[in-house]
Order: structure tokens, then C-alpha cells, then sequence
């Protein structure tokens, strides 16, 4: 059985697959509770540094998403930033 992993990737604003580098962003975090907060406060230091752009209605829109939905769908509120999702076999 396949298990999934999620990979937060830094972009253009476009979000072209050519600008997710995996060897800059290659922390993986799993589908669980403790991972899933890890990949929020990821992106929230990407937040704080410059790195991406969210507003903070959607701060915590984001949040709820990573925590209790698809982590990939926050993908749509973050600017300069993405999630994609790995499978593990």
C-alpha cells in the first residue's frame, strides 16, 4: 500500500513544475498529525522570511487546510510557494 508524503516547494508565481527544484526544497513530511503542523510551520517560516506571499485571512485558511483537508489544495493561497504530493511505495 502506496502512503503519501508532502513536499512544500518554493516557485514562481505561476507554480511551473520547472521552478520546484527537489534538491532546495527536499524536506519531506508525512500524513500524519505531527507532520502535517511541521509542513504548516514550514510554510509560515517561508511567510515570515519573504519567501512566499499569503495574506493573513488565508494564514489561517491554510492552516485548517494542511490540518484537516489536502494539504495540496493550500497550494491555491500561497504565492511563490506550492505542495505537492509524493507517493511511497
Amino acid at each position: 500500500m502506496a502512503s503519501k508524503i508532502f513536499v512544500f516547494f518554493n516557485c514562481n508565481a505561476e507554480k511551473d513544475p520547472s521552478t520546484m527544484n527537489i534538491f532546495y526544497n527536499n524536506v519531506t513530511f508525512k500524513d500524519t498529525p505531527i507532520s502535517r503542523r511541521r509542513l504548516f510551520q514550514k510554510i509560515n517560516s517561508e511567510r515570515i522570511a519573504g519567501r512566499v506571499q499569503i495574506t493573513d485571512e488565508n494564514l489561517s485558511k491554510i492552516e485548517e487546510i494542511i490540518m484537516k483537508g489536502n494539504p495540496v489544495d493550500a497550494t491555491n493561497l500561497i504565492t511563490y510557494g506550492a505542495v505537492k504530493e509524493l507517493k511511497c511505495l
